[in-house]
This record gives structure tokens, C-alpha cells and sequence, in this order.
């Protein structure tokens, strides 16, 4: 009787170890459902259930993974920005001139805002922060700050290396990504066509005036020499 049990009992230690590989499928399969219905309903209207139901798995798997709706949302939104986040990467990073990257950097970002769902996802999470101040905090910090800082660090390394002259990389960051957006944000929220010849010329004058201030050859009002 032994000899059969003991291959029983290892048979389904092989079975779970198996089922264990399946985890960050089921995973990606959730959070993908999840970044579907956020950006099509909204975090208010988009329900656990149906979440579960489009990533084919059950509401107990969900929580397992997340512990609640806000956790997933969080997870959603970081799905969403790691498309951006490659614009950001020092190993993906296109190479050429500090100003061709920085060019690259600024179009990355304007065709990522201006997705039509970006702009209804954003309007929804602006309306729903109005019941519920923690979503909008919970958006924040998974998506633009997390960004930010990921632009900060790449401008951090460009000074590291001599492109640039940039004592606060955090500051430089929100003033590039200012200048790059001007109106265009604003008016494609409440509905105006901003179109790619207008994006790029804001683009092109924000890069041109960012080096201007913090370009490694530009004049930082150092006193003449005498």
C-alpha cells in the first residue's frame, strides 16, 4: 500500500508546482481586463465581477491578488504608463543629440496623451476624484508622479554625463512637460482638435528653449571673465 501512495501524494506536489508557473498569467490577464473597463466605464461603474469574468478567472482570484478594486485600478493605471515609461528607459532610448532624445521624449508623450481613451480615461477619473479624493491620489501616484519621476531620472543621467546642467532634475521635468503640452492638454479635454503639425511645433519650441536654460553649452549667467 505504500509504494501506491507515495507516487499518489508526489503526483500532486508535480500538479501544484505546475499550476504555480500559471500565476503571472492569470495576473496579466486581470490587470489587462481591468485597464480595459477603468478606461471604458470608469473606476465607479467598473465592477470586480466583470472583471473577473472578461479575464476568465473568479472574483477570488482577484482579491488574492489585489486585496480590493483601488489596488487594481493602481495596478491598471501602471499597465497603461509603462507604454510611456520605454520613452524614459536608458537601455530603450533612441540615440542621437540631447535634443533629438528630448524631441522623442516630448512626441512620445503628446501621442500618449492624446489618445481619445486617455482623454475620457482622465475626464473620469477628474469626476469620480469628486466623490472620492483617494482615486484621484491613487491615479497620481501610479501614473504621472510615478512618470515624473522616471523623466527626472533621465534628466539626472543626462547631467551625469554632461548634456545638460540641471540642479533640481524634478523641476526641470515639470517645466519640459509644461511646455510641451502648452494648450494642447486643455483644449483636447474639452474637445478642441489639436493637430500633429501644432503638437510638433510646441514640441520643437519647448526643447529649444529647455536647452537654451539647461543645455551644457548655453549661458547659465555665469560672470564674465575679466
Amino acid at each position: 500500500m505504500l509504494s501506491t501512495v507515495i507516487p499518489e501524494k508526489r503526483s500532486k506536489a508535480s500538479v501544484k508546482k505546475q499550476g504555480r508557473p500559471s500565476d503571472p498569467v492569470k495576473r496579466q490577464a486581470i490587470v489587462a481586463a481591468a485597464a480595459r473597463s477603468f478606461f471604458d466605464a470608469g473606476f465607479a461603474a467598473s465592477s470586480i465581477e466583470q472583471i473577473a469574468a472578461d479575464a476568465g478567472v473568479s472574483k477570488v482570484t482577484i482579491y488574492n491578488h489585489f486585496g480590493d478594486k483601488r489596488a487594481l485600478f493602481t495596478a491598471a493605471v501602471e499597465l497603461e504608463c509603462e507604454k510611456m515609461r520605454g520613452y524614459f528607459s536608458l537601455d530603450d532610448m533612441p540615440r542621437g543629440s540631447i535634443r533629438n532624445r528630448l524631441m522623442a521624449i516630448g512626441e512620445g508623450m503628446a501621442a500618449f496623451l492624446s489618445r481619445p481613451e486617455m482623454i475620457q480615461f482622465e475626464r473620469r477619473i477628474a469626476a469620480e476624484t469628486e466623490r472620492e479624493p483617494a482615486i484621484g491620489e491613487a491615479f497620481l501616484k501610479a501614473g504621472p508622479w510615478r512618470m515624473k519621476n522616471a523623466f527626472s531620472a533621465f534628466l539626472a543621467h543626462a547631467a551625469s554625463i554632461g548634456e545638460l546642467i540641471v540642479d533640481d532634475p524634478d523641476l526641470a521635468a515639470e517645466q519640459f512637460v509644461s511646455m510641451c503640452k502648452g494648450m494642447g492638454d486643455l483644449e483636447r479635454r474639452f474637445g478642441a482638435d489639436v493637430s500633429e503639425e501644432t503638437s510638433r511645433h510646441r514640441i520643437k519650441g519647448a526643447v529649444a528653449v529647455f536647452l537654451k536654460t539647461y543645455g551644457a553649452e548655453a549661458d547659465h549667467g555665469a560672470a564674465p571673465r575679466a
